[in-house]
């Protein structure tokens, strides 16, 4: 089967970015002019989003409460060619491990699972929310319940609106070691749940360890770690690594850079053919993930080119 190549729009909209967002029509332009087959959502402002998390929508930048502002959206894309290959749900403002009550954040995810519904997105992007630091607070059992209940949950709510959960594991969020995202997913446990694998975060997480609490926990490459996750990856983010991590405001380690194709290390020749073996995707897309790089607008083309390449020889 032939791949669908889209990027993420939160690449323009949060970190360097945050300042200066690239407005979601002019992204969506931009795209069908390069080629792109579609655009995954950042589902937060100032791009389109279900509404404020803590209060009134009038003045959440995006904000699409009512299915007539939906309806129009999901018509403007498809008079554009353009898909809709998944949805990074704004959750980063709720509590997940450091909470015994998840409720605010199932009610959340609802309202992005209904939102991503009515727009036609068939998979949520999740993660866990708090970073690594967090295992020297809570034990990692009561971490791990609290997860895996959580997702349970939603994951239901996910599947009565025709929908697949993907968890992206990083290094800046716990359970960052690739044990961790094998028995997450076990416990888990649905259908519809699975690991989003992203090649930069596979980089970091199971061949560097970036931000690993405790004792590293690394393969000599991501080959090994992808054969580890046989079965369970159900979407995939595509783009280059240089092992190092993308630094927060006080110059610390965060999550994984994402420079874009060509600029890091990583052999897509043996990556991607152990990677479509073990992937299990419910869809025809790979997306591309300039997430936190600099100049992700100028770098598109080129990770378009790179892609299609890559999509010609593997996909």
């Amino acid at each position: 089967m032939s791949k669908r190549i889209s990027i993420g729009s939160w690449a323009y909209t949060i970190g360097p970015w945050a300042d200066h967002p690239v407005a979601f029509d002019t992204v969506c332009d931009r795209l069908k002019q390069l080629g792109f087959d579609g655009v995954e959502l950042g589902a937060f402002p100032p791009h389109p989003n279900p509404g404020n998390p803590n209060g009134p929508d009038d003045t959440w930048p995006g904000a699409m409460p009512g299915k007539p502002q939906r309806q129009e959206l999901r018509a403007r894309l498809e008079e554009l060619g353009l898909g809709l290959s998944g949805m990074a749900a704004n959750l980063w403002g709720e509590k997940l491990i450091n909470t015994d009550d998840q409720s605010k954040y199932i009610s959340e995810f609802r309202k992005n699972s209904e939102f991503a519904r009515d727009l036609g997105i068939g998979g949520i992007r999740v993660d866990t929310v708090q970073p690594p630091t967090i295992h020297r607070e809570i034990a990692y059992d009561s971490a791990m319940n609290r997860v895996v209940r959580t997702w349970k949950t939603c994951c239901e709510i996910a599947a009565d609106n025709g929908q697949y959960v993907s968890w992206e594991f990083e290094p800046g969020f716990a359970f960052n070691k690739p044990s961790d995202t094998v028995r997450i997913h076990e416990a888990v446990d649905k259908q519809n749940f699975g690991i989003l694998y992203d090649t930069c975060h596979g980089q970091m997480v199971g061949v560097t360890g970036s931000r690993q609490e405790g004792e590293k926990e690394v393969f000599p490459s991501q080959v090994e770690f992808i054969r580890s996750l046989d079965g369970r990856i159900n979407h995939i983010h595509l783009i280059d690594s240089d092992n190092s991590c993308h630094k927060d405001a006080n110059g610390d380690d965060e999550t994984s850079t994402h420079p874009p194709f060509g600029l890091g290390l990583l052999k897509f020749e043996t990556i991607l053919p152990e990677l479509v073996k073990a992937a299990r995707l419910p869809h025809d897309w790979w997306t591309i993930d300039l997430c936190f790089w600099p100049d992700a607008w100028g770098a598109t083309e080129s990770c378009k080119k790179r892609a299609d390449e890559l999509a010609a020889r593997f996909g």
